[in-house]
């Protein structure tokens, strides 16, 4: 069942001083709004979604305990929240994934398997934890509660944002932007930036269900190898997509680190890397959702270089 606006701003009564109202930055040259979402409490959105998920288990639930399957920001989030809200958690990631993001999530004291050799066995094994078990599933990318706290970001631009009428954000599975799209309920065109070699929603809006794409990206936090249902659903008709070549998400990055002072990740930057290369048309009623910035530092210091 898909969420609505009621239901994000229930969200944002729920997560009300839990999290990080994240600042609204002017970018002068390009005349656009900067959401700095990657100093959200684990560097990522991802913190909103996770929490009202979590917030809304039932006792019962909570003795069982959570698992997720994510590359490295859901992950870190779900388990910043079962931290926070005293429940169990599992993450099941994949041999490839991040160890910058890897420690990062076991530091909130979660259990980390990453024994599966690739994003989708990695999932099989996390739907038979859930089966054999009992864990509560926290969906990355298509649970109505984590769709609806991520929906409070475009609250919060709506109310930073003076008649605020483009909102240009990064896409991998489809949680954000889904959120974005039943917060605005409307109210401002979305356009999704997806990597070309991670088209996960522009294949899946194509071909009218979740199809396997590649994930051969240096914006590991959008490289989902499938879009959600459920986003899929929300963002149907509502949304425009782009894509961004690598060298264009590089670009993005370098400009928010030297122009901005904004320290993203590659999947923080591609939005921007999108506006920078002119593929979006932008003004000062847009809003560019910085959205992480969990990158290991020689990686970092690679993409900045040019190396």
């Amino acid at each position: 069942m898909s969420p609505s606006r009621e239901d994000v701003e229930q969200a944002r009564a729920t997560l009300a001083g839990r999290i990080v109202r994240t600042p609204t930055l002017p970018s002068p040259s390009l005349g656009v709004s900067l959401k700095a979402e990657l100093l959200q409490h684990t560097g990522s959105f991802k913190v909103r979604g996770a929490l009202n998920r979590l917030a809304a288990l039932t006792p019962e639930e909570r003795d069982r305990g959570v698992v997720t399957w994510s590359a490295g920001n859901t992950a870190q989030a779900v388990a910043w929240a079962a931290a926070q809200e005293g429940v169990d958690c599992l993450v099941q990631m994949w041999q490839t994934a991040s160890s910058f993001k890897v420690e990062a999530t076991r530091g909130h004291g979660a259990t980390v398997d990453t024994s599966s050799p690739d994003p989708t066995v990695a999932f099989e094994r996390t739907l038979e934890v859930v089966e054999r078990e009992g864990r509560v599933f926290v969906h990355p990318h298509s649970d109505p509660l984590l769709v609806a706290g991520h929906g409070t970001l475009a609250l919060e631009l709506l109310e930073e944002v003076p008649a605020l009428d483009t909102v240009v954000l990064g896409v991998g599975g489809g949680g954000l932007v889904s959120g974005i799209v039943t917060g605005l309920d409307g109210r401002a065109r979305v356009v999704a930036v997806e990597p070309e070699r991670s088209p996960a929603l522009s294949a899946g809006l194509e071909a009218g269900k979740p199809v396997p794409v590649g994930t051969d990206t240096i914006a590991d936090g959008l490289a989902s190898p499938f879009v959600g249902e459920l986003p899929l659903e929300i963002c149907r008709g509502r949304v425009d997509t782009v894509l961004v070549s690598e060298d264009e998400i590089a670009d993005g990055m370098r400009f928010l680190y030297a122009q901005s002072k904004l320290a993203c990740e590659p999947a923080g930057a591609a939005a921007f890397g999108a506006v920078l290369a002119g593929k979006v048309e932008a003004g000062s009623r847009t809003a560019v959702i910085v959205s992480g910035g969990n990158v290991e530092a020689r990686r970092a210091a690679a993409i900045l270089e040019k190396q």
